[in-house]
């Protein structure tokens, strides 16, 4: 028997007692092809971590052949002999022969990702069988400090930290592949009913302007208290639920044809509330008589109806306050693999904590919109957030917000890919009311009322992939409902 097997069948007895999952032959094989070929290293390294190998010895070894080829220095069984001539492990295993013995039982540099896969499958099912052990332990251990409740989040939270892992960069790509893609999109959006290239908002001039939410974008909504900004959130997230149609992709997978499933994190309004808001919209009854129970037969009657079409329409809220961004991240992940996830709404961005306890509030904020970027390339939808406007907007005679109205405007307008303004002028104007005395005023106040009287504008302050301006909408604040404004020329009222 040569040295080689005679250390498979002693290295690994302790393994064959505990039954853990591993293969130190493929341990063993990998890493002789690095050590005879160092361009091996950079095919595995991304996947493929120190703490993968269930040999610490050969942790060891990856760990510092990975650190000279980093710096472009060879890394074979001679260069490595210096650095771990002193290790007792490898001293256990015949010392600095054990490298030479492992460059010859090298596998071809071809096989080397699938023997690599193997390697992280086996560190990932031990950790899962580890995992297990820990949550078995402390539940079987009562202790006042931990109650259960407290543990099941506690494993959840580490079970979908472990699935985070292994996900590898894309690296570089041919722009041939990046060409492909582009024709893709715009090949979908030519078959698309309205020509969009994303998902339509349910607002014919918005997705004009927009091309619909965008894949990977990071769309910021944002309005002082009582513009409508939670209203046109929640009916442009009824409007995508709503248009829902599962069907087969351009690709050749299963997806969503038309609108989309949608996650909605309402952190400051209770689930009831929005669903009773979208409700409103939906049935036509308005949102206060709703919460009073105030309907005529008539009313309930379709408020019932409405509530009943509504049961398959796929919108899920999570109205759990004060979320930290990393725990919003492992619950759209979730919700992803369960059942589909098309766009996703936080309702609203300053609520959403972040990872750590910074005092410095900008740099929270900036670490937040990282996140929501980063949540929306990973899972690859569009991410609208909605943020409240600073009150510096109150104080000019132009009531029009901008960019620099934004609460720590820095890092949202750096990291959004759109930034949209909801802004109706009604709302100011209604505060500016003269006495009843001033017959000349109250005239011109009642006509600029009438002009202003249900109407809205979204003010697109930012776009990277588009035009600035400014999209009129309807509203309608009894049903709190945005919808498409009828232009002059639609009803003949325009004059030539």
């Amino acid at each position: 028997m040569n040295d080689l097997a005679i250390f498979n069948a002693t290295g690994t007895e302790a393994a064959t007692a505990d039954r853990m999952p591993q293969s130190v032959e493929a341990e063993q094989q990998l890493l002789g092809a690095i050590l005879t070929n160092n361009d091996v290293y950079d095919r595995v390294s991304m996947l493929l971590k120190p703490h993968h190998f269930y040999e610490p010895v050969h942790s060891r070894i990856y760990e510092i052949a990975g650190q000279r080829i980093a710096k472009n220095a060879l890394a074979s069984p001679v260069t490595l002999k210096a650095f771990l001539e002193d290790d007792e492990g490898l001293q256990s295993l015949g010392g600095p022969a054990y490298l030479v013995r492992l460059a010859g039982a090298a596998i071809s540099a071809f096989a080397a990702r699938d023997y690599a896969q193997m390697i992280y499958d086996f560190a990932i099912r031990r950790e899962l069988i580890a995992l297990g052990q820990d949550i078995s332990a402390k539940a079987a251990k009562v202790d006042v400090a931990s109650e259960p409740k407290e543990q099941i989040v506690e494993a959840e939270q580490a079970l979908y930290k472990l699935a985070e892992q292994g996900q590898s960069e894309s690296g570089f790509q041919s722009f041939l592949q990046a060409t492909i893609q582009a024709v893709q999109v715009a090949n979908a959006a030519y078959q698309r009913d309205g020509g969009l290239a994303g998902v339509s908002t349910g607002l014919t001039d918005l997705d004009k302007k927009l091309g619909g939410l965008h894949r990977s974008d990071l769309l910021i909504l944002a309005g002082r208290p009582s513009m409508g900004k939670t209203s046109l959130a929640t009916n442009i997230a009824f409007n995508i639920a709503k248009a829902y149609k599962r069907g087969q992709l351009p690709d050749g997978t299963e997806g969503a044809v038309n609108g989309g499933v949608v996650g909605f994190y309402s952190l400051e309004m209770s689930a009831e509330q929005l669903a009773a808001r979208i409700l409103s919209e939906a049935s036509e009854v308005p949102s206060e008589q709703i919460r009073r129970g105030d309907m005529t037969e008539a009313e309930f009657r379709r408020f019932v109806e409405a509530a009943k079409a509504l049961e398959s329409c796929p919108l899920y809220i999570d109205d759990t306050p004060a979320l930290p961004i990393s725990q919003l991240a492992a619950r759209a992940r979730r919700l992803k693999r369960t059942h589909g996830l098309d766009a996703l709404f936080v309702d609203y961005l300053q609520l959403v904590r972040g990872a750590g306890r910074s005092e410095n509030r900008v740099n929270e904020i900036s670490e937040i919109t990282q996140g929501l970027k980063a949540i929306a390339k990973e899972l690859d939808i569009p991410v609208v957030a909605l943020s409240q406007l600073s009150r510096q907007v109150e104080s000019r005679e132009d009531k029009r917000p901008q960019l620099s109205d934004l609460r720590e405007s820095g890092s949202i307008e750096q990291d959004a890919d759109v930034v949209m303004f909801v802004f109706r002028e009604e709302y100011y104007k209604e505060r500016e009311k003269p006495g009843e005395h001033e017959l000349d005023k109250m005239a011109a106040w009642q006509e600029e009322m009438e002009r202003l009287h249900g109407k809205a504008e979204v003010v697109i302050g930012k776009q990277r992939h588009g035009p600035i301006g400014t999209v009129d909408l309807s509203f309608e604040g009894r049903f709190t409902r945005f919808g498409n404004l009828v232009k002059p020329w639609q009803t003949g009222e325009e004059s030539f």
